[in-house]
């Protein structure tokens, strides 16, 4: 093996070494970058502008930069490191027989396997709203058998443990199946029930990072529940529901913003107790219950830049209520399944690549058969 070792190179110009050809690294180790400060990061440097493509690492945001001829840009990753990849969660639901649980799974999304014992809510609670940022996940509301809550929890998602107390939503108490989209530091709700079981109009919006403070958004254009939503880091779609009549309606909110929702387009068929899960650019919605009671099997998707009807995906490879979804901006995985005939809750975890139309395919089990927990990922498309 040769070695090269220089410690000055002179007699070269200003510029610097320059290759004509590329340059090929064979170690399997690593290859340090340029570093420094904010400051120390300029548009010329010693006299030399800085070329379009240089990359550097800045030591004061702890990330790598690069230069595109105006201004240096974070690079960005598409997922954060978590034991191995983005991390999805799976908290509380509902199983049969036992009842309610209060039980936290998670899984690394981009590896295939049974999900592993993430920590217990405070509180045992189904069809809560899950939203995260990149870190954290917060989950409002939802049904404890036979009575509802108000309270918010949240949880750190990068380790393993319990929840902790958010605050109490003074809004909208007592609320459960509601739609819920989030980007790295705002989420929403949209719809849901009442303590009354009624449907509701509401959309609220919280700031993850914070603790306590709930803020009204606007309404959706009918009272309905247990809708599913997909969302991108500006735009949130909340997806059919019950009016109590089901719906194939889509709407959308701009997610920095405040307003009423507004009309984007029909899903393929009617349904509801539906799943979704999206990239930043494409939202999956997986069919749970037809108007007959039955449960189904079909995926649809939208562009979700784009107004307009859904179009059909693929199937699952296990139909039922409530295959609640995750997501990285790769691959989405659905979490579990209500089965009616016999009535029953499915551990079963299967995945779509987001990207490509077709079937899911196994990807493992729940630890226990479960339907309609909340779901919050350090990855999905809002992020």
């Amino acid at each position: 093996m040769a070695n090269l070792k220089v410690n000055t190179i002179s007699g070269i110009g200003t510029e610097g070494p320059v290759l004509d050809g590329g340059l090929k690294f064979r170690s399997e180790n690593y290859m340090t970058l340029p570093k420094g400060t904010t400051t120390e990061r300029t548009a010329t440097s010693s006299g030399i502008s800085t070329e379009t493509g240089s990359i550097r690492y800045n030591t004061d945001s702890n990330k790598m930069e690069c230069y595109i001829g105006n201004k240096w840009m974070i690079v960005s990753t598409s997922s954060p490191d978590h034991d191995g990849g983005t991390r999805g969660l799976a908290i509380g639901g509902n199983t049969q027989p036992g009842g309610v649980v209060n039980k936290i799974d998670f899984i690394n999304i981009a590896t295939t396997g049974n999900a592993q014992d993430f920590g217990d809510m405070v509180t045992k609670l189904f069809a809560s709203a899950g939203m995260s940022s990149r870190t954290r996940a917060v989950i409002s509301g939802g049904r404890q058998t036979p009575s509802n809550t108000s309270d918010i929890q949240y949880l750190t998602m990068s380790s393993t443990g319990n929840t902790i107390d958010w605050g109490v939503n003074p809004l909208n108490s007592l609320s459960y199946g509601s739609g819920a989209v989030s980007n790295q530091t705002r989420g929403i709700t949209m719809g849901g029930y009442n303590s009354s079981n009624s449907q509701l109009t509401d959309i609220q919006f919280l700031t993850i990072a914070s603790l306590g403070t709930i803020n009204d958004f606007g309404d959706i254009s009918a009272a309905r529940g247990y809708i599913s939503s997909v969302n991108s880091p500006t735009r949130g779609l909340c997806n059919g529901g019950s009016q109590p009549a089901q719906v194939n309606t889509i709407e959308f909110v701009t997610i920095a913003s405040t307003g009423n929702a507004q009309d984007f387009g029909d899903l393929s068929v009617i349904g509801f107790r539906t799943g979704a899960c999206m990239s930043s650019t494409r939202g999956l919605i997986a069919f749970g219950e037809t108007p007959a009671g039955d449960g189904q099997k079909n995926i649809d998707y939208v562009t979700i830049a784009t107004l307009g009807n859904a179009k059909n995906f693929g199937d699952l490879t296990v139909g039922g209520q409530h295959p609640t979804g995750t997501s990285d901006s790769v691959r989405g995985v659905w979490l579990g399944r209500q089965n009616q005939s016999p009535y029953s809750d499915n551990e079963v975890i299967d995945f779509n690549t987001i990207a490509t139309q077709g079937d899911a395919v196994d990807f493992g089990n729940l630890t226990a058969g479960t339907s309609m927990p909340a779901t919050a990922s350090t990855g999905h498309g809002g992020l």
